[in-house]
């Protein structure tokens, strides 16, 4: 059953509850100190950050500042700057990595995969030959991209290219 999988022991740790206490999500929006932030884009109603423990390099997520755990609670408002976000994310990740898809998408409950009670959407950018040496021998995926480095592409673009509410 365990064939097949490189293991992460951090995620795997986390998923079984060794975490920070409190919600991991609203803990990033308050900048504590005591956890991971990779934080790439944040205004007064949305925060988008890496995913931790990423599929691909590049993967995002994006989640409202208040506290929310369904999507049916965003406001019009929201849903509409939302919409605007999502379109300006894909677009700083078609220049910072250069992807041929994506999957957007919610988790919403426990049982749908979801391992933080914070509504967040993911953004994973997938491409065409998404195979790598391990993949090959070993039948397992592997991260190429240090989150690190994965930041400084992210951040440089939106710099260059600011987010706005305005349609143009």
């Amino acid at each position: 059953m365990t064939e097949g999988y490189f293991y992460n022991f951090e995620k795997l740790d986390y998923i079984r509850g060794k975490r920070p206490e409190g919600c991991i999500l609203c803990r990033i929006i308050a900048d504590d100190p005591e956890v991971v932030n990779l934080t790439v884009f944040r205004d007064e109603r949305f925060a988008v950050s890496l995913n931790l423990y990423p599929f691909n390099p590049g993967h995002l997520l994006i989640f409202p500042v208040r506290h929310m755990i369904d999507m049916r609670e965003y406001t019009p408002e929201e849903e509409t700057h939302l919409t605007r976000l999502c379109r300006y994310i894909l677009s700083i990740l078609d220049v910072s990595h250069s992807p041929e898809g994506y999957n957007i998408g919610y988790n919403m409950g426990l049982v749908s995969g979801a391992s933080i009670e914070h509504l967040h959407m993911h953004i994973i950018p997938r491409y065409q030959r998404e195979v790598g040496m391990a993949d090959l021998i070993a039948g397992k995926r592997v991260l190429v991209e240090e989150p690190s480095k994965t930041i400084e592409k992210l951040t440089a673009v939106i710099r260059q290219r600011p987010f706005s509410m305005s349609i143009t």
